[in-house]
């Protein structure tokens, strides 16, 4: 499908999108402004990927009709095993295409005086809040067409915010559930955690169909405020068919630290944005990546680590299979800024390609506009080691299960950081059922 200028609602409809939704005034007039930029302002231009032809715009329905579920065990077969079944007082939200399905938050975080919800009600109860943080710092609405659309027609996300000094330890869980082939998802979510608290979040995004010509534009924020700690894993699994753009983007405070454990299993072309803005002082930020590619499908991976605060880290992992006629970019960007004295810039991208027709291209890039840091990078593209096949094969190993090892090992540093164990066989078992 080709990309039009016509978007697919006016300000009248979604005006009257607001008001059913009850949401506050600022929210209103916020979808009502990025609607008016959105056809004005241009595409994001993603390194050697061509995007002007992918469908971002062209859906029917802002909301499709999706029935709650009345406890976890009503969850398909394949998202409960995502779940930690046996564990009643949990910290999950379910979201069913574009409804709230399922919440629950534990009774420690309640008394901890947590916020954890669906984005509807948090614009609803703790608008002021939402405010705050929602769209102002970490992802600005004009930043494209795809931010401003984002805005306008923002339908379903998480509002997730730890108090200052609470620290969690058990995890925080949502999963975006994709079941009907007519559903588009404009998701948001928002991680705030103020000074010296710490949480791990974890979400999945996860398809029921088998394909769908649907759309996926989703914006994470994260702030991490003054020695606060969040860890942040994902597993995204949309069906063959779906465009997915993705903007997952923190700000860490003095002393903070993000860190982010990403598979991204989509089956459809995708855009993915990931960068850490190390505003404080002795910050830390951490991305680890892993991607599989099949079929025909494009993929552009940018990870970025941008350093303005002195004595802070950065580290960029990212790990991608190709296979069939797959092409995936994958930038590593580490930028340290004028001032960012004493820091750390630090990446890795490796691509392993298992066709003749696959392609990846990894993209190491450092800026650097300080003397008095230190910077390093490294890149690889390449096929499977013949010596590592002969060696495992020279044991008794057959070829195909020598080549399954061999890409199990070459994923696993990002797999083996995932923090639920539930999602990190997910990411196993999407990784065998894409490779085989």
């Amino acid at each position: 499908m080709t990309t039009e200028l016509k978007l697919p609602f006016d300000q009248e409809y979604i005006k009257s999108f607001s008001k059913d939704m009850n949401e506050p005034e600022w929210l209103t007039e916020l979808r009502i402004q990025s609607l008016t930029k959105a056809e004005a302002l241009p595409l994001p231009r993603p390194d050697k990927t061509k995007i002007n032809n992918w469908n971002f715009t062209q859906f029917d329905k802002l909301i499709v009709k999706s029935e709650a579920f009345a406890s976890l065990n009503e969850l398909p077969e394949q998202v409960k095993a995502l779940v930690d079944m046996e564990n009643n007082d949990k910290n999950i939200y379910v979201q069913r295409n574009n409804k709230p399905a399922y919440l629950s938050l534990s009774k420690e975080s309640q008394e901890k005086g947590v916020i954890f919800t669906d984005i509807y009600t948090a614009a609803r109860e703790h608008s002021d809040l939402l405010k705050k943080f929602f769209m102002t710092t970490a992802v600005k609405a004009d930043e494209h067409k795809l931010t401003a659309l984002h805005a306008a027609f923002l339908n379903g996300g998480a509002f997730l915010y730890i108090p200052r000094n609470v620290e969690l330890d058990e995890p925080v869980q949502s999963v975006f559930i994709h079941d009907d082939e007519e559903a588009s998802v404009f998701n948001h979510v928002l991680v705030v955690a103020e000074d010296n608290s710490s949480v791990t979040y974890v979400e999945n995004y996860i398809s029921t169909v088998e394909s769908s010509n649907s759309l996926f534009n989703i914006v994470t924020e994260v702030i991490a405020n003054s020695n606060a700690k969040v860890l942040y894993g994902a597993v995204d699994t949309l069906a063959k068919g779906v465009t997915t753009y993705v903007n997952r983007r923190g700000i860490a405070g003095r002393d903070a630290r993000i860190e982010w454990a990403l598979g991204l299993m989509n089956d459809g072309n995708t855009i993915s944005e990931n960068i850490t803005n190390l505003i404080g002082d002795g910050s830390f930020g951490d991305t680890k990546t892993v991607v599989v590619g099949r079929g025909d499908q494009k993929q552009n991976f940018t990870t970025s680590v941008v350093h303005f605060g002195k004595n802070t880290e950065g580290f960029i992992l990212k790990h991608g299979v190709m296979k069939d006629s797959a092409s995936s970019i994958f930038n590593g960007i580490g930028k340290i800024e004028h001032g960012a004295s004493k820091s750390n810039a630090v990446q890795e991208s490796r691509v392993l390609m298992l066709s003749e027709k696959a392609r990846g291209d990894a993209n190491p890039i450092l800026l650097i506009d300080e003397d008095d840091v230190t910077a390093g990078h490294a890149a690889s593209v390449g096929r499977v080691d013949p010596l590592q096949l002969y060696y495992l094969m020279s044991r008794g190993i057959s070829q195909k299960e020598a080549e399954r090892l061999i890409i199990h090992g070459f994923l696993a540093p990002v797999v083996n950081v995932l923090p639920i164990e539930g999602v990190k066989k997910q990411l196993v078992e999407v990784i065998e059922r894409k490779v085989k």
